[in-house]
């Protein structure tokens, strides 16, 4: 692994105004500023601030000052240069003792020259301060930074404790001309940045990453050869329903049982727990309820596709029994039989055990039902198109399933149904 600066290149301007973007967003939540309509004959030169102080933040400085005893003062202005191509300029209302001062692209000394300026827009004489900014948050995502080898290409984790706006640009070089080309431009304000790229063969690649910010500051360019992991379909023919004492019951008598999981029949075959006998009982004699499944294989897995049921008049959909929340649990020797946690507050950390044995292999969400009343056609195929759920690279190989849903998307929580699923990952 390598780092060197790659200065050929240049974040894409349409995404650097979708990270503008986002801090307009919140700034426009701001009080309007009071400094664009007011004018005034009075050509006096206002006084200048005093008693400045400056704290310094990552990538700024927040600077506090006294205003001059001055009436036709209408703002505080800040002219500044964040790096070695960009100046910037930032105002202050009169009714503010403090300015801020932001997007600087490393941790050295910066001028920042301060004026007041009268409501006839006459400036005052300058005052210039010296900034010194704490390491600017696209240089702490940079320096954080973990790449590792993941099905069909490549995981990207990295932290952000500013939860600032931010790109993370991956590279790969042309196979005709061996420079390198933007393969993907991930942008977020999170603060946990945890994500993959597939797609690719499994042909080692010298991938190439740099992480830039809506200011247009562009970190170093991290080297590193990567062989992307095989990942195919696990062979549905192999899997059977293990079941346990715990494990709900089939509804109807076994015609919507486990096996229409893997049966590759997206209709109304659909597998259904057993649910409650009305009026005696509102609910089955476990919730959250679940089921076990053998793959048939031990594999490392990828991710998993999951099809809920449809109805006649689309009656299912974001609805009835279809999982809204639910925790995927696996190992690879022979299955024990537990009450499993229901509290996702208790639950084993993923990649952590139950006290029988059983591996977390993740808590999951569908989607949530779309705005839309009645919901749109493309809605109505978003879900029959199914949804996809990534596992986490770092969990073990695993041979046999327990799904265990804690909640349902029609909020009965006394029964669950889906249609069906397909698993993916390395068998060998």
């Amino acid at each position: 692994m390598a780092s060197a600066i790659f200065k050929e290149r240049q974040p894409s301007p349409s995404w650097l105004i979708v990270l503008t973007v986002i801090c307009l967003v919140v700034a426009s939540c701001k009080k309007a500023s009071d400094y664009n309509a007011i004018t005034s004959t009075d050509k006096t030169k206002p006084g200048v601030i005093s008693n400045i102080k400056v704290a310094s933040f990552n990538g700024g400085a927040y600077i506090t000052y006294t205003l001059p005893d001055s009436k036709n003062i209408l703002y505080v202005q800040a002219n500044y240069q964040i790096n070695s191509k960009t100046s910037r300029q930032t105002k202050s209302s009169y009714y503010s003792d403090s300015i801020t001062v932001s997007g600087f692209a490393d941790t050295i000394d910066y001028k920042v020259v301060l004026y007041t300026v009268s409501r006839a827009e006459v400036r005052s004489d300058s005052v210039v301060v010296t900034v010194h900014p704490k390491t600017p948050p696209y240089k702490l995502v940079y320096a954080a930074l973990a790449l590792q080898a993941d099905f069909g290409g490549i995981n990207i984790k990295t932290a952000d404790t500013t939860n600032s706006p931010v790109g993370i640009i991956t590279l790969l070089p042309d196979l005709l001309t061996n420079k390198y080309q933007i393969q993907d431009q991930h942008y977020t304000g999170d603060g946990s940045i945890d994500y993959s790229l597939r797609g690719y063969d499994t042909i080692p690649k010298k991938f190439g990453l740099y992480v830039t910010d809506q200011w247009g500051n562009v970190s170093d360019t991290l080297f590193q050869t990567i062989k992307p992991l095989f990942e195919t379909i696990l062979d549905k023919s192999r899997f059977q329903a293990y079941v346990l004492a715990t494990d709900v019951g089939n509804y109807q008598n076994g015609l919507f049982n486990l096996s229409n999981l893997w049966d590759n029949n997206y209709g109304e075959f659909c597998y259904n727990t057993q649910q409650p006998i009305l009026p005696t009982s509102a609910k089955p004699n476990i919730w959250p309820a679940w089921a076990t499944f053998d793959m048939g294989q031990t594999a490392k897995l990828s991710r998993y596709v999951l099809w809920d049921r449809v109805g006649d008049g689309n009656i299912f959909v974001w609805n009835s029994g279809a999982p809204q929340t639910w925790v995927m649990w696996g190992r690879a020797d022979i299955p024990q039989d537990e009450l499993m946690p229901s509290d996702t507050a208790l639950l084993p950390a993923v990649g952590s055990t139950t006290p029988n044995g059983w591996v977390n292999l993740g808590v999951f969400s569908a989607p949530p039902k779309p705005a839309h009343n009645p919901l749109t056609n493309d809605d109505i195929q978003t879900w029959k198109n199914g949804f996809s759920f990534d596992f986490s690279i770092d969990l073990p190989k695993v041979r046999y399933i327990r799904f265990e849903c804690l909640q349902t998307m029609g909020g009965t929580n006394n029964y669950y149904n889906m249609n069906e699923m397909s698993v993916y990952g390395n068998p060998f």
